[in-house]
């Protein structure tokens, strides 16, 4: 597995190096930490702007350089690169040039000369990137054994991906999975009398559609081992999975990059996009390597 590890000096960054560092990786894992230079951030035409982009250099070499020897583990080396441009498409464009399988961000980071980790940039990454994209945030409750693990369904082939991703990598003794899908039936305006009618077949039909997805995925988290539970949520995609994440105590979110589309839609781009941005917890946009599209 190839991550990315993209840091800036804010105290996000610093969330997010203390989570990779925490968390088991895959036994070939390769780690690169990389930081960019945002010399967007000066006006054109400004003198003296030299020195201080090459102390801002040196001081990016040193961070990237700190963080990789932090994320060493049994001798492994990692990586480390400092780039210059605009920040969301640099780091876009060096995880696919490194044909990297994970972007790591913090959801915030310093303005200046080296941001990138404002809230806009990790959306703008969540949304340009090849692979999948995990938001760190710092976890609310500081667990003994485990972590506790949302992943969201809805029977597509990109939902598939995300439980796969789920199961196939090592997590900390203890964790936890609940599998949600979430079910809701938009009635026409231009058609009262479908809620009479229709709409209570429908949300049945949907909620069995549902169960079903959930006993899938369910399966293949037992299957590898994983302690799992499951819900069918009924209030909306959005709404009902960074609601679900907050009560359940979730330490992190994952789910697909699309779904299917159609009234009981849940992970279409919107919806992967918005929790990521708006979960309490940290979020991984699972997009596996076959989907090449450059939107969520």
């Amino acid at each position: 597995m190839k991550i990315l590890v993209a840091i800036d000096s804010s105290p996000s960054s610093e969330v997010v190096v203390k989570e990779v560092s925490a968390r088991p990786w895959p036994n070939d894992s390769v780690k690169r930490v990389i930081s960019v230079l945002d010399l967007f951030a000066f006006p054109s035409g400004i003198g003296g702007v030299g020195p201080v982009t090459d102390a801002e250099a040196r001081a990016a070499d040193a961070l990237v350089k700190d963080a990789a020897k932090r994320l060493s583990h049994e001798g492994v080396e990692v990586a480390t690169a400092v780039t210059e441009g605009y920040p969301p498409t640099s780091i876009i464009a060096y995880a696919q040039e490194w044909d990297a399988d994970l972007i790591i961000v913090g959801s915030h980071g310093h303005s200046g000369i080296s941001r990138f980790l404002l809230g806009s940039v990790a959306q703008s990454v969540v949304r340009g990137a090849h692979c999948s994209v995990e938001i760190v945030r710092e976890r609310s409750v500081d667990r003994s054994a485990g972590m506790r693990i949302l992943l969201a369904t809805d029977g597509s082939e990109h939902s598939a991906g995300a439980a796969r991703s789920v199961a196939s990598r090592p997590w900390p003794e203890g964790t936890e999975v609940k599998v949600v899908c979430s079910v809701k039936v938009i009635v026409p305006a231009a058609d009262p009398w479908f809620a009479v009618g229709d709409a209570g077949p429908l949300l049945e039909e949907h909620s069995r559609q549902a169960r079903e997805y959930v006993e899938e995925s369910e399966k293949m988290m037992r299957d590898a081992g994983l302690k799992v539970s499951s819900a069918v949520l009924t209030d909306g995609a959005k709404a009902s999975i960074v609601d679900e994440a907050r009560e359940w105590g979730a330490d992190l979110v994952v789910l697909g990059s699309h779904g299917r589309r159609g009234l009981n839609r849940i992970l279409m781009g919107s919806v992967s996009e918005a929790v990521a941005m708006h979960a309490h917890c940290s979020v991984d946009v699972i997009r596996e390597k076959a989907d090449t599209t450059s939107s969520v």
